[in-house]
């Protein structure tokens, strides 16, 4: 059996049972289980070989199905997963009905919180304690483990501002986010790390100087002074315990033996306690260890000895959204002194690192604080600055108010850049970016756009740095298929305008951004059966092209709009707002996107597939429109258009 120990864990209670030695041993199977993984699919790498050993001391120390364990951000939870009873799974991970690729209750009682998103396990914590503690289970310890690139996050401040009862926050600290964390707060837990004696030496020089006569007030006021002045030099302030925490560490986060040696201490302290663990990001595979950033969640590898074989075989495929977007930024910073780039510790992510480069005093990547991004870009858009801000659409939803008070509502010109629009693939329903349609057209003083490919991305954001508001530019993760104009070149992107890409009678398709490629393929088949669809790029949706949909209103036998968006507050849904405000029929009209559920993991086109939005489901709906529309003898006109009910939506 190559993995004895793994295999026979349907718990983790075995493990409290194991000498530190037996658990070096799992260790060693958790990273080849690791290993074994990539040499299958990519998923997340370095962050999960940096916390082998502290998953294996908490739970050989606690048991997690009664005490309580958080994982921030959630995406090293793969050695947690592997010795809580899915083992026999794991290799499923990331994959269509297989395990998450985050913590997901669903799976186990040992995940409580479906954790994708950065910096709220601290508050979570505090809140599951005080739960238990009101339903008079308060002899539950709670703890959240954190990063340190997640630690800047001001949601983290905020929980820590109120922190009261048995409560454990492990700072797990290895220099990195996914790319090297910024920012004052990294240069603190620097400082901190070099401390390393500190938790000793403060409590020799407690012994000492409590042992020393006090003889009236002034000596007591002196040595007072002297304790908090050594303390301060030594631990740059003492911000944790100011806070309110007992701090202890740093600590070695790969000494499976000091770490149970201080989470069993950690057991008999009373209120809030930080353990700073100092971990090394792929901790255990050297090349992980010496390039990071490219194994956080690198393509797929063969592990020879200690080096990884990256297949070359793989074929490069067409350039993505993301390359288009990062070449559309450079060229703005290029031409123009006045752009700016914003991004939250996804420096990599958005493949901006030739940006940063090129362009250091433009370019500002403020860890993972989206709405201080935003409030930030809109304080240099009023300084006459033209900022752009790309964050993953899942994550600027962190900066919702920000968007609102700071920019549209001082109608300031920041260009937001929303990568990851829509279906995010195997990270799952925690990274999808489905919502962002329905938070930002709301606002006054935005437009909304969805580029259809690459070069559209590229005329929106040179339309964008140029105009009087704030923009949003929302663009998947996935191969940008440059659409063809066969019958007319490609239209100026122009406020508030669509572009004709094909002509018919018989029905329209009105595109949202990058589902106009499988509208054409569905419309290709169409015209097999003798159907004739117009297929319309919407653009923009907000503003409407008004003009196009109320013509299309009335006078298409039949419509369909396609987005990868939820539904509910998006492009399909202005379209009937529109048409309401209009008193337009909205009878004929057929939407296309994502429903009111939140959206599993899988590959984007399987989840496509599933939701009908790969060209064969575009066709089945245009097909199953036209045979409604010519049993019925459905001809829409101009003349009683205006007097059909739009509750048939």
């Amino acid at each position: 059996m190559k993995h004895p120990n793994l295999n026979r864990l349907d718990t983790a209670e075995p493990l409290q049972s194991m000498s530190n030695a037996e658990l070096g041993d799992v260790a060693v199977e958790i990273r080849d289980v690791l290993c074994e993984l990539l040499s299958e699919r990519s998923a997340h790498f370095a962050s999960n070989l940096g916390v082998v050993e502290l998953c294996l001391a908490l739970h050989s120390t606690f048991d997690f199905r009664r005490d309580r364990l958080i994982w921030d951000t959630g995406h090293q939870i793969y050695p947690h997963k592997l010795v809580t009873g899915r083992y026999k799974q794991f290799m499923s991970i990331r994959t269509k009905s297989g395990l998450m690729g985050y913590p997901n209750p669903a799976e186990s009682e040992y995940d409580l919180f479906m954790t994708g998103h950065a910096g709220a396990s601290v508050s979570s914590a505090f809140g599951i304690h005080s739960g238990d503690t009101l339903k008079g289970a308060g002899d539950r310890r709670a703890i959240a483990v954190i990063g340190d690139g997640a630690f800047p996050s001001g949601v983290v401040y905020e929980a820590m501002n109120n922190a009261e009862g048995n409560v454990l926050v492990i700072l797990n600290d290895n220099e990195m986010s996914i790319c090297p964390r910024v920012g004052g707060v990294a240069s603190y837990l620097d400082r901190l790390r070099l401390t390393s004696l500190y938790s000793g030496l403060k409590s020799e020089i407690g012994r000492v100087l409590n042992k020393v006569p006090l003889v009236g007030d002034p000596a007591e006021r002196f040595l007072a002074q002297m304790k908090e002045a050594v303390k301060a030099g030594l631990h740059g302030g003492m911000l944790f315990e100011e806070l309110g925490f007992r701090y202890l560490g740093p600590i070695d986060g790969h000494d499976i033996t000091l770490l149970r040696k201080y989470l069993k201490m950690v057991k008999d302290l009373e209120g809030p306690v930080l353990l700073h663990v100092v971990t090394e990001k792929g901790h255990g595979f050297t090349p992980a260890v010496d390039d990071p950033r490219t194994f956080h969640a690198p393509p797929v590898f063969e592990r020879s000895a200690e080096h990884a074989i990256f297949d070359d075989a793989t074929p490069a495929g067409l350039p993505s959204y993301t390359n288009h977007a990062r070449d559309a930024i450079y060229e703005q910073l290029s031409k123009n002194q006045d752009v700016t780039c914003f991004t939250a510790a996804m420096c990599q992510g958005n493949k901006l690192e030739q940006v940063r480069t090129d362009f250091p005093d433009r370019f500002f990547d403020v860890g993972i604080c989206e709405g201080h991004a935003v409030a930030f870009a809109a304080g240099q858009a009023k300084a006459g600055l033209r900022p752009i801000v790309a964050i993953y659409s899942t994550f600027l939803q962190r900066s919702f108010d920000q968007i609102f008070q700071e920019v549209c509502l001082q109608d300031l010109p920041v260009t937001f850049m929303l990568d990851r629009a829509g279906l995010a693939g195997p990270d799952g329903p925690t990274h999808h970016g489905l919502f962002d349609l329905g938070y930002m057209r709301l606002f006054p003083n935005i437009v909304v756009m969805a580029p259809a490919d690459g070069e559209d991305l590229r005329l929106m954001l040179e339309f964008s740095v140029n105009h009087s508001s704030a923009c949003a530019i929302r663009y998947p993760k996935g191969v940008a298929t440059e659409v063809s104009r066969d019958l007319a070149p490609r239209a100026p992107v122009e406020l508030g305008k669509s572009e004709i890409i094909r002509e018919g009678s018989d029905g329209t398709i009105l595109a949202c951004g990058a589902m106009l490629a499988d509208c054409l393929t569905a419309a290709d088949r169409l015209l097999e059966d003798g159907i004739q669809v117009e297929v319309v790029n919407a653009r923009f949706v907000k503003p409407l092209d008004e003009d196009v949909i109320t013509r299309v209103l009335r006078s298409s036998p039949f419509v369909v709009t396609v987005e990868e968006a939820a539904l509910i507050g998006g492009f399909g849904s202005a379209v009937l707002e529109f048409a309401s405000q209009r008193q337009l029929n909205t009878g004929h009209v057929r939407r296309l996107g994502v429903p009111d559920i939140f959206v599993e993991h899988g590959s984007r086109q399987e989840l496509l597939t599933d939701l009908g939005l790969d060209s064969d489901g575009i066709y089945r709906v245009c097909h199953e429109s036209n045979n409604h529309n010519t049993t019925a003898g459905t001809q829409i006109s101009v003349d009683d258009a205006t007097t059909l009910s739009s509750d048939k939506a």
